[in-house]
């Protein structure tokens, strides 16, 4: 079979059983493309459809979408809100709420996001994340009322593509 007709196939694990797997790959300097499950990053990132690129955390700080342990087995994908030598609170930008975990239970950076099943890389150092967080983030006060309009008008008229 010719490299341009390979077949790719996708199977789905328990995040429990899978995400030690890619923990090992990144430890090993590997990067993981990553598809998203979950809603805790809408409305800028959909559950089935956007895809991380993980990498090993280097130096992870404040603002900085992570994956992280936050109970044995238990992994999110969240920004970091607060950092220090001893916790690292985390807040997924879909979430009201917060969790925690120790520095050293942060086990992937995101290096960017493949969204909309696009093929290109929105990378988390570059203008349009930068400005898309910068404005997100200053939004708390408000997140409640623009995350139920989103999931109760937006979705309804424009599903994510």
């Amino acid at each position: 079979m010719s490299p341009s007709h390979i077949k790719i196939t996708e199977i789905q694990f328990a995040n429990s059983e899978f995400l030690p797997e890619i923990v090992k790959f990144l430890n090993e300097g590997h990067t993981v493309t990553l598809r998203l499950k979950g809603y805790s990053m809408r409305p800028f990132l959909e559950d089935g459809r956007d895809k991380a690129l993980l990498i090993k955390p280097r130096n992870p700080k404040k603002g900085d979408p992570v994956l992280a342990e936050i109970e044995p087995g238990h992994f999110v994908l969240h920004r970091i809100i607060a950092i220090n030598d001893k916790r690292v609170v985390l807040r997924g930008d879909g979430n009201i709420g917060t969790e925690s975990c120790r520095p050293e239970d942060i086990k992937g950076g995101v290096k960017g996001f493949y969204r909309k099943d696009r093929d290109r890389l929105d990378a988390v150092d570059g203008w349009k994340w930068k400005t898309y967080s910068w404005f997100w983030t200053r939004l708390f006060p408000v997140r409640r009322y623009l995350l139920a309009f989103y999931r109760r008008i937006w979705l309804r008229f424009f599903k994510p593509i």
